[in-house]
């Protein structure tokens, strides 16, 4: 009889194909058998009785930025992993900001893998930068294995890593190209934002509302249209992140349907706030681009039950309590949303509870497409000689989440109080769990 590391016992086990009820085998690492409707006739070393949880592939977290090195007192690997963790995540691709210095050639590259590999509890990729200064990095960085290219379109906020210009789109496009890589874009038009800033704020208007005004939804379909035509010139994959209206996906699903090779994420925190959630929390709940009113919420929906976007991502973009402080000013404080441990529980009560967006289509966003679109062969199924990267949840538990249960940093969210139906019970990287039961498995 075979003896397996680990079997996981009568769970309900859901991909993006099916929900079966069956049994999971795990040998060094990988998932070595999935049994349906029938006992395994096997033995492990340990066994999890499942019965009552639904079983997931691990949510991979395309979108994390956790500052490390530079930076770490904003967040950092160790405490950024752990939260992923938490939220049932086993993997997740940094960004290459607000690392100091930022991932924009191969030996920043390496301080970022040397700190990963040490500190992180779940799989680690990298987004290496596409800057004005490093066009002649980019191969370098593709070779050492990045995920892709990350670019801004409009200021990032951070000194050491500047938007690009048209030429450094077009000159860096056609080398991503070459390469075989993809592009991914924060796709806002730098001229609109910062003229409607101005304006606002040499006229004192710096509420929420005008902070949302100054950055509107068709600043982003004008950069996504720019940056289009650079794709259909260059042959250049395109990834466009944080799509915070259906508007801007219906251009980039115009463009799919020309033959464009195009995808597009949004987020947790476009699904469940608006722009009263940013009035009552202040820069606790400011990103960019910025939350929108309920309408935008409900049309983000349709548009993620129709299968107009192909991923999401937190953008988990954290910062120290004294930069998110409540000011009169709301352009002063630093925008970014603290939010990798609660986009699964976000996905599962606002979606599948609420909406009724099949638990197939969760699994679909949050595994199957990421590692299909960024080439990750062996993760975001749940099936023989894939890696046993795994999420444990029971749907029929809620909780509200306080702010002590936080694993960030700095733990403050704009998602602490809200009440969430659907609990991580145990995550499992590597067929050995990094989770469970509330707590981290050292």
């Amino acid at each position: 009889m075979t003896i397996y590391d680990l079997i996981i016992k009568n769970g309900t086990i859901v991909t993006a194909d099916s929900i079966v009820q069956g049994d999971i085998a795990i040998k060094g690492g990988k998932i070595m058998e999935v049994s349906v409707d029938k006992p395994l006739e096997a033995t492990a070393e340990k066994e999890i009785d499942a019965v009552g949880l639904h079983v997931f592939p691990g949510v991979i977290d395309s979108h994390v930025h956790f500052n490390e090195p530079g930076r770490t007192e904003w967040e950092g690997l160790e405490t950024g992993s752990r939260s992923l963790a938490a939220g049932g995540a086993t993997s997740f691709f940094d960004m290459p900001l607000n690392s100091t210095p930022p991932t924009i050639n191969k030996a920043n590259l390496e301080l970022k893998r040397s700190a990963a590999e040490e500190k992180s509890i779940v799989n680690p990729y990298y987004w290496g930068g596409l800057v004005p200064e490093n066009l002649d990095d980019l191969k370098d960085l593709h070779e050492n294995g990045v995920i892709g290219f990350k670019a801004f379109m409009s200021p990032s906020g951070i000194d050491d890593f500047h938007n690009v210009d048209d030429e450094t789109i077009y000159k860096g496009m056609r080398e991503i190209a070459s390469l075989g890589s993809l592009l991914a874009v924060h796709a806002e038009s730098t001229v609109m934002c910062e003229q409607l800033a101005e304006e606002r704020i040499g006229q004192g208007k710096v509420t929420a509302r005008d902070y949302v005004e100054s950055r509107p939804v068709i600043s982003e379909i004008e950069a996504v249209r720019r940056i289009l035509s650079y794709a259909e010139l260059t042959g250049c994959k395109l990834h466009i992140v944080h799509a915070s209206s259906r508007k801007v996906v219906e251009v980039i699903n115009d463009a799919k349907h020309r033959g464009v090779d195009i995808t597009v994420e949004t987020c947790p925190h476009y699904l469940s706030l608006t722009v009263k959630d940013l009035e009552e929390q202040g820069v606790i709940a400011k990103c960019a681009p910025p939350l929108r009113d309920q309408e935008e919420v409900d049309d983000l929906w349709t548009a993620v039950a129709n299968g107009e976007i192909d991923t999401i991502g937190s953008d988990h973009s954290p910062a120290p309590a004294s930069m998110k402080v409540i000011s009169d000013n709301i352009f002063d404080g630093w925008g970014g949303i603290s939010g990798a441990q609660s986009m699964l529980n976000i996905l599962l009560t606002e979606g599948h509870f609420k909406r009724n967006l099949p638990l197939e289509k969760i699994v679909e966003l949050t595994a199957t497409n990421p590692a299909k679109i960024f080439g990750l062969t062996t993760k975001g199924k749940i099936a023989a000689n894939y890696d046993a990267d795994l999420t444990l949840a029971d749907l029929n538990e809620s909780f509200e989440l306080k702010k002590e249960d936080l694993f960030y940093r700095h733990q403050h969210s704009p998602y602490v109080g809200m009440t969430f139906k659907g609990n991580v019970k145990t995550t499992i990287v590597g067929g050995k769990a990094v989770f469970e039961n509330g707590e981290i498995q050292e």
